[in-house]
């Protein structure tokens, strides 16, 4: 009879073998869990761990750690493929100011849009990578409340539930909510992505991360408005005070 090691290590294998793309740690013990039910999540971890050092030691030689976090056969490795990927990433804000502007003149949601990002919240909650206002003037004698409107945009496939958990963030300190993900995600996971967006009340859009001049933003779900809590709406604020006279 097998071991429960050697069979967490056996299972390891089935799973990469359908990941060509190689799959991340928490996805990686999440599917051993599912798929191995009598067997203890500790001990699942720990057999990962070893079989990390194993791997850092070159003990395994058929699967690579090209990035933390990422396992992947080396059959199905691209060291190219890779970089590019990493390359993408860096280069994700170049899609900050086209997504502004599609705020403010395809869904109208925003009155003025701005590309943010990087760590201005100063925190790990993360910062919207594009923040916006919607106000209007001139209605009469009582005026709508300002709304603040925030976006998470994700370039990397393989990060979407890391970027849906971001975008939920967001909800704190704004009215609606935007997540921008790749069309070329694979269709199942866009379909969950859009299921757990409607059920949270996150816009869900698409777009296409190979083209940096036309995007081609296509909406899935509208944000739904919802009261954000002012504690930490004027907390955030307060860190962008040199950009509030843009949005505002």
């Amino acid at each position: 009879m097998p071991t429960q090691r050697e069979k967490i290590i056996k299972k390891i294998y089935e799973i990469l073998e359908n990941q060509p793309d190689g799959i991340r740690y928490a996805d990686l013990i999440r599917k051993i869990s599912e798929e191995l039910p009598g067997v203890k999540v500790n001990t699942i971890h720990g057999t990962i761990w070893q079989f990390n050092q194993d791997t850092d030691k070159g003990k395994i030689k058929d699967v690579l750690r090209p990035e933390k976090g990422l396992y992947v056969l080396k059959k199905y490795f691209q060291e190219g493929k890779i970089e590019d990927e990493t390359r993408e990433r860096t280069n994700e804000e170049v899609f900050y100011k086209p997504f502004a502007d599609y705020l403010v003149n395809d869904l109208e949601e925003c009155t003025k849009a701005i590309p943010l990002g990087g760590n201005r919240f100063q925190d790990k909650w993360g910062t919207p990578d594009v923040i916006g206002a919607y106000r209007i003037l001139g209605l009469g004698h009582i005026q709508p409340p300002i709304e603040i409107v925030s976006a998470e945009i994700k370039i990397d496939i393989r990060q979407l539930i890391t970027s849906f958990g971001q975008a939920c963030s967001y909800k704190l300190f704004s009215h609606k909510v935007y997540l921008v993900i790749p069309k070329d995600s694979n269709g199942t996971d866009i379909k969950r992505m859009e299921s757990l967006c409607l059920k949270f009340g996150i816009g869900l859009i698409l777009f296409d991360r190979n083209n940096k001049e036309n995007p081609g933003f296509e909406i899935l779900t509208r944000a739904i408005k919802n009261e954000p809590d002012y504690f930490y709406l004027n907390r955030y604020l307060k860190l962008i005070e040199d950009k509030i006279m843009e949005l505002l």
